[in-house]
């Protein structure tokens, strides 16, 4: 095991060993405890009581997080010639089809989102090797197939997320920047924390939220109490 840094050390010193946090508490001590020199991002970790392998209890949903998540999120808008100015209007840092298209088909993707429209999709089938590994392939579900490309483009900007539950049962996301004060990190993850309760499946029996830890980059993390979720 590698050894701790002296301000990893630090930073573990100041967790109390077995003391759950409220997402209050978590959130101002987590900034206290990122020693990072850049930006890092603030993580949630949700392990939730459900059996992914059962489509009855997949849970997958988007938020927007009141704050945004403070990252510069690519845009990619795959839309037909008469969808293109409203597309850049509202702030999509691609626009266009068949050349980006062409461009994916040779491994290029340097976007976050892509936002499409339903008469697309066809076109974006054969490119699901490519896109659906990378959570990049777009869904009617999470709100980027649509007709109203500029409304869906303008959303994402401003800090909607999708997040999907992986196969062990835990949902990961992004709520932040260590620059975003306590209070906001603490709005973010509360918007998120609410979205996954209301997407709990009827088919979950027993504790919905098992346990919740935030974290930053290059941080150790903090476990939040579920009992102030649930």
């Amino acid at each position: 095991m590698a050894k701790l840094t002296k301000k990893q050390k630090e930073a573990h010193a100041k967790i109390e060993k077995d003391k759950l946090y409220s997402v209050n508490e978590a959130s101002a001590l987590i900034k206290e405890i990122t020693s990072a020199k850049f930006d890092a991002s603030i993580d949630l970790a949700v392990r939730l009581g459900v059996d992914p392998r059962k489509a009855n209890q997949m849970v997958r949903g988007v938020v927007t997080l009141p704050h945004g998540t403070g990252k510069d999120v690519k845009v990619l808008a795959l839309v037909t010639p008469d969808k293109e100015a409203e597309a850049t209007e509202a702030g999509a840092d691609y626009v266009g089809l068949d050349e980006y298209l062409d461009k994916i088909k040779s491994g290029w993707t340097d976007v976050d989102v892509i936002i499409t429209m339903p008469s697309v999709m066809g076109k974006l089938g054969p490119l699901g090797r490519v896109l659906g590994p990378r959570g990049l392939m777009p869904n009617p579900k999470t709100g980027t197939v649509t007709m109203d490309v500029a409304k869906a483009v303008s959303e994402v900007k401003a800090g909607k997320i999708d997040f999907k539950v992986d196969k062990t049962g835990i949902v990961h996301a992004a709520i932040g920047k260590a620059s975003f004060s306590a209070d906001k990190i603490a709005d973010n993850a509360n918007e998120l924390l609410d979205t996954l309760m209301k997407l709990k499946p009827a088919a979950a029996k027993g504790i919905y939220v098992k346990s919740v830890f935030m974290s930053s980059t290059m941080s150790p993390s903090v476990q939040l109490d579920p009992k102030t979720v649930s």
